[in-house]
Formats: structure tokens, C-alpha cells, sequence
């Protein structure tokens, strides 16, 4: 949490910001909290007091599917798929106690994120809150980017949404009015001209060029340019999630494994799995 958010008047700006644009999780963020034994914990999970993150990650939708490589620090990645049931059903990866990185719900929506790609920080949530929110009270893309409009967002962020009809990519952040991709790909940047040496770091244009060229490939995704190895600077690929949400289903996959969960077939368990080895073999 920011310093801020652990002051008193830090404390209440955010839950008077969470009450303001999701009011219907505030039940469900009390009851959350009451569980938690620390005296922050209402105000940590508004996800409005969270101190800015960068990661890498691609992502595309189109036909149904949304298909996308989280890119980040191992070490830093929660590695929790969940089930859960707060307002409606819902399946993702979990991060920050009930915020997505990515996700379905029962109506046939998926949404995931990558980050934007510029280092300004302002007001507003972690786009984690944000996913869960929309996958919580939006039955389609069209909603979903209706409400996007009106929260605000800490760090610039990429959500790309699909339901059974339509498949876009939003550009959003402190700084921007939401504006739509000109397609459903994204990788770390918003606008063009990105800067030589964020390229070179992040080689951003040239996975969102990859993806472009290969669709919603997943053998691709699991494979360089698009699988990336830089887990020392946090960008390194530690899962790749395939998203049917009309038929209810999603696999996630690592190099030579794959574990697939429904809304009709949803088993507790863990997975022990080797990340880094598909880039290593193919150079």
C-alpha cells in the first residue's frame, strides 16, 4: 500500500472511491475484510491505496477465444486460479486477495490485461479490482467498456474483451479517456512512437506485431518472440491462458503442460510446473 492509503483520510478517500464506482462489491469487500486480521485490510482491499506495478505480457481475442502470456516475476505472481461466486460465477487467476489478471464469467465474457506501457501513475485502482468488477456485473463486451468509461485507472492499462460476438482492446490510464485498439491485440504500449530503449527492453512492437500475424496460436504463444525468458527484469512468461468463455472454459498452459478448468468442471488441486524452458530449446 501507498503511504498514503495508510493514513486515516487516505483510508477513506478509498472507500469512499470504491463505494462511488462499484457499489455493488461493497458487501462483498466488508465481508472480505472482516475476515482479515489486519487493521488495513478493508482499505488494502479496495485496491485503491496499491502502489503502482509494471509487467510485460501479449494478448489477443477474436472468434470467441481470448488467448494471452502473462509476463512478470515468478516470485511476484500469486498462482492462484480461482472459482469464486461473489455476485455471479467467475473463473481466473488471482492476484492481490480477489483481483484478476485475467478471467470468464458465466455470461460469456473473458477479459485480461497488459500493461500500457508508460510510467505515470495517478488516482484511481489497480486494474486488478477493475477485472473482477467487470466480470462480476457485465454480461458482454458493450457493457463492459461502458463502465470501463467512467472508473478511473492508476497506471495505463490494455484490456482486451471478448464475448461470443465481439473482441476489442481498450487503452485506458490516469492520464487518457478510454480509446479503443485498432484491433483486439495488445502488448506494452498505447500509442506509437514507442522510445528505442523502451523497444529494446520490452520488445513490445514486436510482439504485438507476432501476435498479429499468428492469431489466437498457442503452440506461438508457448514459443520466442511471443514466450519471453527475462525473468530476472520481471518480463519473463509464467503462464499462457486459452479463454473460451461462450463454452464456459479455459487451459492454461506451460511448456509441455496444460490444465484446463469449467464452470462445469472445476476441481481443487496444484500443479508444479517448469516455466523458461520453451524459449531456451528454440534458439
Amino acid at each position: 500500500m501507498t503511504e498514503e492509503g495508510r493514513t486515516s483520510e487516505g483510508a477513506d478517500r478509498a472507500r469512499k472511491l470504491f463505494e462511488a464506482h462499484m457499489p455493488e462489491l461493497v458487501p462483498v469487500l466488508d465481508r472480505l475484510a472482516g475476515q482479515l486480521d489486519r487493521p488495513e485490510g478493508d482499505t488494502f482491499l479496495t485496491l485503491a491505496t496499491v502502489r503502482p506495478f509494471f509487467s510485460g505480457c501479449t494478448q489477443i481475442g477474436g472468434n470467441g477465444i481470448l488467448l494471452r502470456n502473462y509476463d512478470f516475476s515468478p516470485d511476484d505472481c500469486e498462482g492462484t486460479i480461482v472459482s469464486s461466486h461473489f455476485l455471479r460465477p467467475v473463473i481466473g487467476m488471482q492476484d492481490a486477495a480477489w483481483g484478476l489478471l485475467d478471467g470468464m464469467n458465466d455470461a460469456g465474457l473473458a477479459v485480461s490485461l497488459t500493461f500500457g506501457g508508460r510510467f505515470v501513475h495517478g488516482p484511481g485502482f489497480a486494474i486488478l479490482i477493475v477485472l473482477r468488477y467487470l466480470l462480476e456485473t457485465c454480461d458482454s463486451v458493450d457493457e463492459a467498456i461502458g463502465k470501463l468509461q467512467s472508473i478511473p485507472i492508476a497506471i495505463p492499462q490494455n484490456v482486451t474483451l471478448v464475448d461470443s460476438e465481439k473482441a476489442v482492446t481498450v487503452f485506458v490510464g490516469p492520464d487518457i479517456p478510454l480509446a479503443e485498439a485498432p484491433d483486439a491485440c495488445a502488448a506494452n504500449h498505447q500509442h506509437l512512437p514507442v522510445p528505442d530503449e523502451q523497444e529494446q527492453f520490452s520488445r513490445t512492437q514486436e510482439r504485438l506485431s507476432a501476435i498479429r500475424a499468428v492469431g489466437t496460436d498457442v503452440a506461438a504463444m508457448l514459443k520466442p518472440p511471443l514466450y519471453q525468458s527475462g525473468y530476472d527484469e520481471g518480463l519473463g512468461t509464467v503462464y499462457t491462458a486459452h479463454y473460451q468463455p461462450s463454452e464456459g472454459r479455459v487451459t492454461y498452459y506451460w511448456p509441455g503442460e496444460s490444465w484446463e478448468h469449467s464452470f462445469d468442471d472445476f476441481v481443487p488441486g496444484f500443479r508444479t510446473v517448469t516455466i523458461g524452458q520453451a524459449a531456451s530449446r528454440s534458439r
